[in-house]
């Protein structure tokens, strides 16, 4: 049992003390060299992640420790254009999210709501499949206003200001939609058997993609 517990309170310390870093980045004078290391930090983990699992290992570290030096050499423009960093760095994670989920709206895809549903439940009727669509779009919708929203305080407000939205609101907005839609789920398909989040997202993620 603890051995359980630990991942997740490593995940729940990362998940408050790396925006508390980024926000204090942001508004602090002297936080030049540890806000550039606080925003590289994530796209480093994830590229180290997806080179070492990747079928051309050798070459995609290469390319990595490429493109590390090539950082190294501009990184006093790194120190001094870090909300543009964290600026791009939250931009580039709402739209792959909205792409993520648009993209499946296309005309002979299956929406992506709709596959995670076949994915967990094993019959699944044509009321939930328009269902699961209609979520797909609200999905698609509410990463874009947020994309639109982080863009727009950006530009227009302190970055102070956009620094709270970006650290503080993203998370929680989207915990408040997943909710939300469960809360009208459970109206719209009273029938339907409800999973955890959890268990829908094992379910989906054991899945194989569909070609449709």
């Amino acid at each position: 049992m603890p051995g359980r517990i630990v991942p997740w309170l490593g995940i729940a310390a990362l998940l408050i003390c790396y925006p508390l870093l980024a926000h204090y980045t942001n508004e602090s004078t002297h936080g030049g060299t540890l806000g550039a290391l606080v925003a590289i930090a994530p796209v480093a983990l994830i590229a180290l992640v997806l080179a070492w699992r990747s079928p051309r290992r050798i070459v995609m570290l290469g390319v990595l420790v490429l493109l590390c030096i090539a950082l190294w050499a501009g990184w006093s423009a790194l120190e001094n254009h870090l909300g543009l960093v964290y600026w791009l760095q939250n931009m580039a994670m709402l739209l792959v999210l909205f792409i993520a989920f648009g993209r499946t709206l296309i005309a002979g895809r299956q929406p992506l709501c709709t596959r995670l549903a076949h994915a967990v439940h094993a019959v699944v009727t044509p009321q939930h499949e328009i269902y699961t669509r209609q979520v797909t779009i609200a999905w698609t919708l509410f990463f874009a206003a947020m994309a639109l929203a982080s863009t727009l305080l950006f530009f227009l407000a302190p970055l102070a200001t956009w620094s709270v939205f970006a650290n503080f609101f993203t998370l929680p907005l989207v915990a408040l939609m997943f909710i939300a839609e469960y809360w009208v789920r459970r109206r719209a398909l009273p029938d339907m058997r409800h999973m955890r989040i959890l268990d829908a997202v094992r379910a989906y993620t054991n899945t194989p993609a569909r070609p449709r």
